[in-house]
Order: C-alpha cells, then structure tokens, then sequence
C-alpha cells in the first residue's frame, strides 16, 4: 500500500502553493515524484508517491514544503526543505499567550520587529528562514540551527529584551566558531 498523507492548510494560501498555472504544484510533483491532489473547498491537500519506486520519504520532504507554503512562506523558501539535513518547526503562539488579540499581536510585533528588522536579525544570527503568519512562527532551517532559532524565538515570547536575546546568539555563534577551529585544529572540544 502506498504511503499517503494529508496536510490541511489556510485557505488563502491555496493559490501560492498552487501557483501561477500550477506551476508550484508541478514543481514539487515532478521533483519530488509525487502526486498533489488539492482541495480548495476545505484546504485538505492529499500528497501521494506518483509510482512505486517513489522514495517515502519525499512524501514527508514535501508535506513540510505543503506546511510550510501554508505557514506562509514563499514556495522558493520552502523549497529549502528539499534539500539534506533541513527541517521545519513550528510554534503555536496561542500555547504561550494564549487567544487575547493584544497579546498575540504584541508578541508577533516583537518577534519581527520595525520593518522586520529583528525578524531579519533572527534569520541572519541562526542561519534560518522565518515566517511569523496567523497565530504561529514557523522556522526552516538546517536541524542543528532549529534549536537555538527555537530556544531565541521562545525568548522573545516571553518577554526577554531583544538585547538580552542577541548576546545569547552572539555567543552562541562565538561558540561555534570556536569549536569548528578547535575541530579544524585537531584538538578536543569541551
């Protein structure tokens, strides 16, 4: 029996994960040997293997591209998924400040910032994608940059100061640089 999943997704995001002409949906069928069938009644999207010899895990690979076209991202970013060790994560606001309108717009306001500097400062810092869209924030990124993106996005959640947030990824990525030299070396990390 082959492999099927189902991924719902916003109405209004229907049309960009069809794209002009289907274009975005052939796209992924054709590089990802799969078939797309798509309800734009419900937003119900049914993505199968297109024949036998259809790698399983390019029906996962691309209900995370369907999840993240819906969670607002363009298809060209979402597409990042398609490639190895990239992943995706997404944060419901509402499990951390619950319904109230105010807070979930305030909280989004911090997460993006002035004219989306501080969304762009996250990005750069982690070297991942983000999309702050409806009541969630969803993360692309390579699966050893998901956590701390994470762990950064969760800090602006609960109210810690954006400062205090880029010193912890300033020294985060002083980290790095300093254990891949250390690796480079050949001397023990500790």
């Amino acid at each position: 029996m082959e492999p099927k999943t189902y991924v719902k997704i916003p109405m209004e995001r229907i049309g960009v994960l069809i794209g002009p002409g289907g274009s975005v949906k052939k796209r992924l069928e054709k590089r990802f040997d799969v078939k797309i069938h798509i309800d734009s009644d419900s937003g119900s999207v049914e993505i199968s293997p297109a024949s036998p010899s259809t790698d399983p895990a390019n029906v996962y690979t691309v209900m995370n591209i369907v999840k993240a076209i819906g969670r607002g991202f363009s298809p060209e970013r979402a597409m990042k998924l398609g490639e190895e060790d990239y992943g995706l994560i997404i944060i419901d606001l509402t499990d951390h400040v619950g319904r109230s309108k105010n807070a979930l717009k305030r909280v989004k306001g911090r997460i993006i910032g002035r004219n989306g500097k501080a969304r762009a400062m996250l990005e750069e810092l982690t070297e991942t994608l983000i999309s702050v869209y409806g009541d969630t924030v969803a993360i692309i990124g390579r699966v050893d940059r998901l956590p701390i993106a994470r762990e950064a996005v969760l800090m602006l959640i609960e109210g810690a100061f954006h400062s205090t947030v880029w010193k912890f990824l300033y020294d985060y990525r002083r980290r790095l640089r300093r254990e891949k030299m250390l690796l480079w070396e050949g001397e023990e990390v500790d």
